[in-house]
């Protein structure tokens, strides 16, 4: 008889969780508290883990990309503090030159992948018990209000940053969350800023306050406002879209930024958050795990949220299909594989934190040096690829 999985989570981390286990020849069991399935979202960049986890996962043809093309001339541009636009190195020209896609695409993805497994709606744990052969969790129709219990082999935590699974399990969310005293606000366009190309990306950044705009190329933009703030409670009151205009006074002045900022009251959904990573000594107890953000939430700075979750769901499977008759073996080797590259991203993810949003005027000055640096080299490095492919192509035809 197959072992069965609870995945706590319809997300990213969960359902790559799920193929895993369905693929090490587990039955998984999805619960997800919302009462139907997430569509469109926000900008995700899509690293070379990630696309190499796709591919372990058999999503890979599912999966659409956005990636602009490269139009004459750079198609990300920087808006300086008088309003003048440069061309700027984007989110994409990045090391590993991530792949541009929407949250949902990946989702979308990975819903066609779990054919077959069973997935509740509106079902949340409220008390998880593990015995000596296995863990009794006790579910909750949120419908119904209707509570019963379930035995399970497995718990697999992927229900995000502030995990009700890790809160049962482990203890406190502040024994795991690290304050980055900071907010993100993230969704999508209707259109894109007036003057610019479909897919062209803009970035404004400011000291302690920064607006990107990412260009796709076959959808309207995505917008991310960010900034940092010493009270991070405070931003919870009142009206989000009134606190946003108060933080962006002054800066709203800019068309990009007023363009932004209007298209927020208009859009449908939106995300509104602090930023948090969470760190934790383990990833399991027992016979329950947790992965994705529940488990090292890097936070959007870091960009690897997607590449991680699916890279620890595939992960996982091929822990366990190693170790088919010892959970704990297999739990242990999963995490020893995949710790280092988690712990990587997280340290890195200070240095992208001034990237996205300077600290201060200094910090704003010098990203402003670097950047400019880096894309001369890149520009250089360009020009010489583009010199021997031409050298190479001549003396081609010589012979």
């Amino acid at each position: 008889m197959a072992k069965r999985a609870l995945v706590v989570g319809l997300g990213i981390a969960g359902m790559s969780a799920a193929i895993g286990l369905r693929r090490a020849g587990w039955t998984p069991v999805i619960v997800e508290r919302a009462p139907e399935r997430r569509t469109g979202g926000y900008f995700v960049g899509l690293f070379p883990e990630g696309r190499q986890a796709a591919v372990d996962l058999g999503i890979a043809d599912h999966l659409h990309t956005r990636n602009p093309e490269q139009a004459a001339g750079a198609n990300a541009w920087s808006v300086d503090r008088r309003g003048r636009r440069r061309p700027a190195l984007g989110f994409l020209d990045q090391p590993g030159e991530p792949a541009a896609v929407l949250r949902g695409d990946i989702e979308a993805a990975l819903w066609q992948s779990i054919t077959g497994v069973e997935v509740r709606f509106g079902t949340t744990p409220v008390e998880i018990t593990e015995g000596a052969d296995g863990v009794r969790v006790l579910l909750e129709d949120a419908g119904t209000g209707k509570r019963y219990s379930e035995d399970f082999d497995l718990v697999v935590g992927a229900d995000g940053m502030r995990s009700s699974v890790r809160r049962m399990v482990f203890g406190p969310h502040e024994e795991y969350l690290a304050n980055w005293k900071a907010m993100i606000c993230a969704f999508q366009l209707k259109e894109q800023v007036p003057t610019y190309e479909a897919s062209d990306s803009v970035i404004i950044a400011r000291a302690k306050r920064a607006v990107w705009v990412f260009g796709l190329a076959d959808h309207a933009p995505t917008a991310l406002l960010t900034y940092r703030t010493k009270d991070v409670q405070k931003q919870f009151g009142g009206s989000r879209v009134e606190r946003l205009r108060a933080v962006f006074s002054g800066m709203d002045d800019d068309p990009v930024v007023r363009h932004v900022l209007d298209s927020l009251e208009e859009a449908p959904d939106h995300l509104f958050d602090s930023v948090h990573q969470v760190r934790m000594p383990r990833w399991s107890a027992g016979r329950v795990v947790l992965v994705g953000d529940a488990a090292w939430c890097m936070n959007l700075y870091s960009g690897m949220g997607a590449t991680s979750s699916l890279r620890g769901g595939a992960a996982l499977g091929a822990a366990l299909r190693e170790h088919p008759d010892d959970l704990a073996a297999a739990l242990e080797a999963w995490e020893t594989g995949l710790r280092p590259f988690i712990t990587k991203h997280q340290r890195t993810a200070r240095l992208k934190q001034q990237m996205f949003v300077p600290s201060s005027r200094r910090a704003e000055a010098l990203r402003s040096v670097l950047l400019g640096l880096a894309r001369r080299i890149r520009g250089r490095r360009s020009a010489t690829e583009a010199g021997g492919s031409r050298a190479s192509a001549l003396s081609g035809t010589s012979r």
